[in-house]
């Protein structure tokens, strides 16, 4: 059996991190949607005011798996602690990793005191859904993602 280790991410980590966003995008078939580089992630995730937090899980010495998160709040419930990515290597799936990692992001929430733990999850990912709804997760079917990307931004502020 091979030995996963669970820990914090450092700035080191941020490369094996990038590729790992990387491997998620190509599995959603949206590689060129990315634009955040390792150096990115080092700055915003290790400076004066870090930005998100993150675990990776390493097997024999490897970088598998990471839970990335940031903090939001909510006019209706108050702090509430955002999972951007939870991503596994294809080939490190089934070991386990998926539910350590989001161990550590519950426990995080807990610790900070937040009154939810909110994250998305694409409608065709059954086995993501499953996995999230087997941990007492809710999938809220009928809200829609919204988002201004920063195209979307400069046109929106034109018209102003």
């Amino acid at each position: 059996m091979k030995t996963i280790r669970i820990r914090e991410a450092v700035k080191e980590d941020m490369s094996a991190v990038h590729k790992l966003i990387l491997e998620l995008a190509h599995f959603e078939e949206s590689e060129t949607s990315v634009e955040t580089t390792a150096t990115v992630l080092q700055r915003d995730g290790f400076g004066a005011t870090f930005l998100f937090k993150c675990w990776v899980a390493e097997n024999e010495g490897e970088i598998v798996g990471m839970a990335f998160v940031y903090p939001r709040y909510s006019t209706w419930v108050g702090p509430v602690l955002h999972l951007e990515d939870l991503i596994i290597t294809e080939s490190s799936r089934g070991l386990g990793i998926g539910g350590r990692l989001l161990d550590e992001v519950v426990k995080y929430g807990h610790k900070l005191g937040v009154k939810r733990i909110s994250w998305e999850v694409l409608d065709w990912n059954e086995p993501a859904i499953k996995f999230y709804e087997e941990r007492g997760a809710r999938v809220m079917r009928d809200w829609d993602v919204v988002q201004l990307d920063e195209m979307g931004i400069k046109k929106y502020l034109e018209k102003l």
